[in-house]
C-alpha cells in the first residue's frame, strides 16, 4: 500500500462557511487543470494531493486569505483555468499575463466564493521534472 509524499507541505486545510460555492469553484479548476480524475469528492470534503477543502467544523474558524498557488504545464492551462474559475463563481484577482517575479513567469490569480487567493501558474525556465510526484509504500 502507498501514496503521493510532497516535498514540504503534508497537507493544507481550508475550512469554509461557503462550502458548495467554493467545492464548485474548485471542481471546475481541477477540471481545467486537467486532475479532475484524481479528486475525492465527497459530501464533506473535495481533496486533490496534498490539498483538503471542508466545511468549517462545529466552533471551529474559517479560512481567510490563504494565498494557494497552482502549477500549470502551459500558458494555455493558466488561461482555461482562469476562465473556468470565474465562471465558476471566481473573481479575477490578476488575468492571465507574465509577472515581473523572474523571467517566464507566466500567472493568473482568482479569488475564490470564499475569499481565498488562487493564483495558477507556470513557469517556463522549467524543462523537466525528476519526477511527477513522490510514491511511498507503508507497512500496512
Amino acid at each position: 500500500m502507498g501514496y503521493r509524499l510532497g516535498r514540504l507541505i503534508d497537507h493544507v486545510g481550508l475550512r469554509v462557511d461557503e462550502f458548495p460555492a467554493v467545492r464548485q469553484f474548485y471542481l471546475a479548476v481541477f477540471e481545467a487543470l486537467g486532475r479532475a480524475s484524481e479528486v475525492h469528492d465527497a459530501d464533506d470534503e473535495l481533496s486533490l494531493d496534498e490539498l483538503y477543502i471542508g466545511p468549517r467544523l462545529d466552533g471551529g474558524g474559517v479560512t481567510a486569505n490563504l494565498h494557494l498557488c497552482f502549477q500549470a504545464p502551459d500558458r494555455e492551462t493558466v488561461a482555461r483555468v482562469h476562465a473556468a474559475g470565474m465562471a465558476a463563481g471566481g473573481r479575477d484577482n490578476g488575468g492571465p499575463g507574465l509577472r515581473d517575479y523572474h523571467p517566464g513567469y507566466y500567472a493568473a490569480f482568482l479569488l475564490d466564493p470564499a475569499g481565498n487567493n488562487l493564483e495558477v501558474k507556470v513557469d517556463e525556465r522549467v524543462t523537466g521534472r525528476s519526477a511527477e510526484a513522490v510514491d511511498v509504500t507503508t507497512g500496512s
